[in-house]
């Protein structure tokens, strides 16, 4: 008898004996097919039941993954007794993903927030083991809704097991159990309890090197050959690949059986549900006998039961793939017929194409409406698969042209950006509308923005929106938008491009009555970009107010907001240089992507919210929203957080981490033939090294970005610009610097303008005009809530005082400058007010932000949200956690602080960490 893979199991068995005792495991079996994963799943399943833990399981089927979510629906349809328990935004994501009930289409991390939330609360009342064979085979949403989880758990009753051939991206970076062939002497043994006769050994032998240690090849060769060709081993093939020759060996002893057999066989093939209510129903319109499965039964080849099953996939694969064309579409139609219409629509649309001869404009139609019910269960993938599908069914060829341009888009929304090109290659060789061809091409440009072709996606949506000019004026003005907002952030006005964009928009059909937020943008980004700026500061003006007045109640408004006027918006404030403006709007985008359980949105939106505490004086916050969207971007793999990161490491002096942040931005820059990165890059730079005293250096940067004249960058470069040329004894480049700024003041007055205006008139002025600068710069800025700046205008004042040798009263300045600086954190410029101190006559002693050495940087960051007031459940949200989890965590931090409440959480935690 056969008892190996003895390792292998014991590392299974560890997986329920760590499940049993409450600590959450995930494990992936990857290996050949045939090689013994799924024997070892039945292992792992057998342990579970002995250990009295609860099993679920789900099987990837081929023939489902266009079906959004059916993996994931069928391994939580067990459990949905308990969703009860789950907060009402998951519940409702959750049972739209299956249809359940209908509502906006729920973000996929949201679902898979349900999901971990509905498995913890399942292993709560009994230890849970989900197993998942044929990963590979699974619909992209389960897919990546189960990787999501598997990342998550940590503090669960809960074990996820996967068997994968190959496991996809959405399950990189997990444990892996690699299953290989058999040694030689295991081989021997599992062959020789195979045979039913003796067997020469040469024969063996090559049986056993033939296989390559893979059980199911061991099994499955030698079936079907007569005792001849096992005698000579004549019988054995040699040159087709093992998975091909298993399958060989399944057709073999398939052709064995009667016709009635092999068609219901094949009938359950191409039925991916294993419903056998289903399966039979489609028999009996095919004229099947209830007894024809039993000769496959009694071969071992399947399971005709409560659930119908194959013995193993390529079973599956090899019955399919060896029935001709006429007789897959017979079996298809058959399946379609005893599908239910109103219960399930999509999997009968599916059998409908499947069994279609030719060109179907109603299964298209059918198709189409599955699509369109995917898309709003936030099935993306699947909703593009049913409209590429639908397409070629189509007879029609302007019609088919129509659908796939559907089907791009649904590509482009899904993420799958280079599929999207190619369909919509396809599309445009069809006829189109005009108005369709302007789509196309705006279409065209935003994939390539997507594909990080920044100047190509300019000039496409530009050519866009010009088509659109006599077709569609709304249209036309918010693709002239999109047109000038991707040049504008990416490429710069280098080559006229920018001004180009301008030049057009600003020629653009008038906006209809009354205008919109869209329309405000683009007349005033058209003017600032071909005008001076104090002719287009009231139309800046104009749309900053249309944009923080815009209602986003609608899915409509909050896409326009998030992928066309968002952007624009939230730098806007930074070019009009209106702080509390850029905290309402941070605030308001990063709140919407919430509500909407858009989790790319949330990281994006709190970049630039980090960033906007970054200059309220609160490194430590900005730190605090730059590691939770780590969390974000490692499961969505969208990390967008390089900018902020940059000038994170500017400002706490941190000249390693900023310089290597620098390069990678510049160098990237330079692959993508784009130039704004440049200016960010140039900013962090010189206020690292203004942080450090560098004057040459950081007028260098200072100097290259100021000249790059990015929009929303000078308003943070020129004070830099301006505080770099003064220490460098440049007054021509300082002058510069200052009509800048001041031109900035008077045409669009706020408490940030005048007060960098005011810091400027007094770097460049001496006595009592000096010291008014210094004094207004502190009160303005403090007004507009600019904390950092407030710290610097103290330290250029005290400084300023220590060199008109009033010490007394430059040490007041450089100490409230040193520790509004050293709590910030802001290490480079707290150590310039501390030398200046110690310059003044006072002794200060170099102070480092203390911090938490012994917590987890995911202990810290539940302690800090615990510290603010968030329930464990809101902590578990916005980590992606269990509640179960959060809990955990806040026992650890408790036992390492010595503490054993929230309450004492203020006094643990230094104010470093608060």
């Amino acid at each position: 008898m056969f008892t190996g893979r003895r390792a292998e199991r014991d590392v299974l068995d560890r997986v329920v004996e760590a499940v049993r005792a409450g600590r959450s495991r995930a494990l992936v079996v990857r290996g050949d097919p045939g090689v013994g994963k799924t024997a070892l799943l039945h292992h792992l399943a057998e342990e579970t039941s002995r250990a009295q833990c609860r099993l679920v399981r789900v099987v990837g089927v081929q023939s489902e993954m266009e079906l959004a979510f059916a993996g994931l629906h069928q391994l939580c349809l067990p459990l949905l007794d308990r969703a009860g328990l789950l907060p009402a935004p998951q519940r409702d994501a959750l049972f739209t993903a299956f249809g359940m009930v209908a509502g906006p289409p729920p973000d996929r991390f949201h679902v898979g927030l349900a999901v971990l939330s509905l498995l913890s609360a399942a292993g709560g009342d009994r230890p849970l083991i989900c197993v998942v064979d044929d990963e590979q085979w699974l619909d992209v949403g389960s897919a990546q809704v189960l990787g999501f989880v598997a990342r998550r758990l940590l503090a669960d009753p809960v074990g996820l097991v996967f068997g994968a051939r190959v496991p996809g991206d959405e399950l990189a970076g997990l444990p892996e159990l690699e299953v290989v062939g058999l040694p030689d002497d295991d081989a021997r043994v599992l062959l020789e309890s195979a045979l039913t006769a003796p067997l020469d050994r040469r024969v063996r032998d090559l049986l056993v090197a033939e296989a390559r240690g893979n059980p199911l090849a061991l099994l499955e060769l030698p079936r079907g050959l007569s005792a001849n060709e096992l005698a000579g081993g004549f019988g054995l093939p040699g040159a087709v690949p093992l998975a091909g020759r298993i399958e060989d060996s399944f057709r073999r002893q398939l052709n064995a059986m009667p016709e009635t057999t092999r068609r219901l066989m094949l009938l359950a093939s191409a039925d991916p549900s294993g419903d056998p209510s289903l399966v039979w129903r489609a028999a009996d319109r095919l004229g099947l006998p209830p007894d024809a499965g039993e000769p496959a039964v009694e071969a071992g080849l399947a399971e005709f039961g409560t659930h119908v099953r194959f013995r193993h996939p390529l079973v599956r694969s090899a019955v399919y793939g060896s029935a001709a064309p006429a007789e897959q579409r017979a079996v298809h139609a058959a399946l379609a017929e005893a599908t239910d219409v109103v219960a399930d629509p999509d999997r009968r649309a599916w059998h409908r194409a499947q069994a279609a001869v030719g060109l179907d404009e109603q299964i298209a139609v059918e198709l189409e409406s599955s699509a369109d019910r995917a898309r709003a269960r936030g099935g993306l993938a699947a909703a593009a698969a049913f409209h590429e599908r639908a397409a070629l069914l189509t007879p029609e060829p302007a019609r088919r042209a129509s659908r796939l341009l559907s089907a791009t888009r649904a590509k482009r929304d899904a993420g799958a950006f280079e599929a999207a090109a190619q369909l919509l290659e396809a599309a445009r060789a069809g006829p189109l509308t005009a108005l369709e061809i302007a789509g196309a091409e705006r279409l065209r440009g935003q994939i390539a923005g997507y594909l990080n072709q920044n100047r190509k996606a300019g000039q496409l949506l530009l050519e866009a929106a010009r088509l659109f000019e006599p077709l569609d004026v709304d249209l036309a003005r918010e693709t002239y938008l999109e047109a000038l907002w991707e040049i504008a952030m990416w490429t710069g006005d280098r080559h006229g491009l920018r001004r180009e964009a301008a030049l057009a928009a600003r020629a653009a059909p008038a906006a209809s009555e009354p205008a919109g937020v869209v329309d405000h943008l683009l007349d005033a980004l058209a003017l600032r970009f071909t005008e001076e700026f104090g002719v287009a500061a009231p139309a800046l003006t104009r749309a900053l107010g249309s944009y923080l007045a815009m209602d986003v109640g609608s899915e409509d408004d909050r896409r326009l907001l998030w992928f066309t006027v968002g952007p624009a918006g939230a730098l806007l404030s930074i070019e009009m240089a209106d702080f509390p403006a850029w905290q309402a709007v941070t605030a308001r985008l990063v709140q919407v992507a919430r509500d909407g359980g858009s989790l790319v949105q949330v990281e994006m939106w709190q970049h630039n919210r980090a960033q906007h505490h970054m200059h309220q004086g609160d490194l430590h916050k900005a730190a605090r929203l730059l590691e939770e969207n780590d969390l974000i971007g490692a499961m969505t793999g969208h990390m967008t957080g390089g900018v902020s990161a940059m000038f994170l490491a500017g400002w706490l002096g941190d000249e390693a981490r900023a310089g290597e942040l620098m390069k990678a931005m510049t160098d990237a820059a330079g692959a993508r033939n784009v130039e704004v990165p440049v200016s960010y890059a140039m900013l962090a730079g010189a206020v690292l090294n203004n942080g450090l005293g560098r004057y040459e250096v950081a007028v260098r940067h200072a100097r290259q970005g100021f000249d790059l004249d990015v929009f929303a960058v000078g308003a943070l470069i020129t004070p830099e610009l301006l505080e770099a040329a003064t220490r460098t004894g440049n007054a021509e480049l300082a002058d510069a610097a200052l009509r800048w700024l001041s031109e900035r003041a008077d045409s669009a007055p706020s408490d940030w303008a005048s007060g960098m205006a005011a810091r400027g008139r007094a770097l460049l002025s001496e006595g009592d005009a000096a010291e008014i600068g210094y004094r207004q710069s502190i009160e303005y800025l403090d007004r507009a809530g600019f904390g950092a700046q407030v710290a610097r205008s103290h330290l250029l004042y005290g400084e300023w005082l220590r060199r008109q040798n009033r010490r007394s009263d430059a040490r007041v300045q450089l100490r409230t400058a040193y520790e509004k600086l050293t709590a910030m954190g802001a290490q480079g410029f707290a150590e310039r007010a501390r030398k200046e101190l110690v310059a003044a006559g006072e002794t200060a002693r170099k102070r480092t932000v203390e911090t938490v050495t012994t917590l987890t940087s995911q202990e810290a960051l539940v302690a800090r949200l615990a510290h603010d007031g968030h329930t464990n459940q809101e902590i578990a949200g916005r980590m992606f956690l269990s509640s179960r989890t959060v809990q955990y965590h806040l026992r650890k931090v408790f036992t390492k602080l010595d503490i054993s409440s929230r309450r004492e959480l203020r006094d643990a935690l230094p104010s470093a960490e608060t």
